[in-house]
Order: C-alpha cells, then structure tokens, then sequence
C-alpha cells in the first residue's frame, strides 16, 4: 500500500470521527433539553458507518433516537404541563461518554496512521533526493 492510499483511507476514517464527535458532543449537550409534553424531545442522533469498497469508510447517515423521550416531573420547569410533567431526552450518558472515547481513540489512530504515511512519503523524497 502505498502512502496516498494510506492517507486517503486515513482522510475517510478522519471524517467519519469527526462526524461521530461532532454527534456525540450534540447529544452530551442537550441530554437535560427539556420539551413540552406536547412536544417531542430531543432526540439522539446516531452515526451510521458503511465501509467501502476501496479500504475506506463514509458516513452512511445520522439515524434518531426517540421522539418520545421520557416524561420527567419538573413542577419549576417553565415548560411543565400541569401536572408538572415535562419530556426529557432518552439518553443515557454512561453510553454516550463511552461511545465518546471510542471515537476520540478512532480519530487519534487515523490522526497516527496520516502522520505514518507522511513520514514515508517524506522518506521517499529523501531518497530521491540522494
């Protein structure tokens, strides 16, 4: 393999992580985004990956969560009914935070895997050069 495959396969896994942070920091910050119970609440989004044919990988789409949510009872709420029900995102934190460092270890290999291939490449115009 050479060392443009090697960066464009390390573009493509650069983009799909960054997608993936880029989600996983949405849901983090609106995991407490409370909605009217006439509402619908926030809902997760989810990277969906799809490997390709030439060794790389894309983003085959960003998939919801649950409208619903769960109901929560926040009489202080500005946006409570009045039963003091409000609807909360269904996200669990635990998930999202491990997702989170799965992610940021994905980016930081592909990070590794481009600094490689351009090390190789500089090699070779080294060589070149003598």
């Amino acid at each position: 393999m050479g060392a443009f495959e090697m960066l464009r396969i390390a573009n493509t896994s650069l983009g799909l992580h960054q997608t993936w942070l880029d989600a996983l920091a949405h849901n983090i910050a609106n995991v407490n985004t409370a909605a009217p119970t006439s509402g619908n609440a926030f809902q997760e989004q989810m990277v969906r990956a799809q490997a390709r044919e030439d060794g790389g990988v894309d983003v085959a789409g960003v998939e919801l969560g649950s409208a619903e949510g769960r109901l929560t009872y926040a009489p202080d709420n500005p946006m409570a009914d009045e039963q003091g029900m409000v609807r909360m995102p269904d996200i669990d934190m635990g998930e999202q935070m491990s997702s989170l460092v799965m992610a940021q270890r994905g980016f930081q290999a592909s990070v590794q895997v481009t600094k490689n291939a351009q090390d190789v490449y500089a090699s070779a115009l080294q060589i070149g050069r003598a």
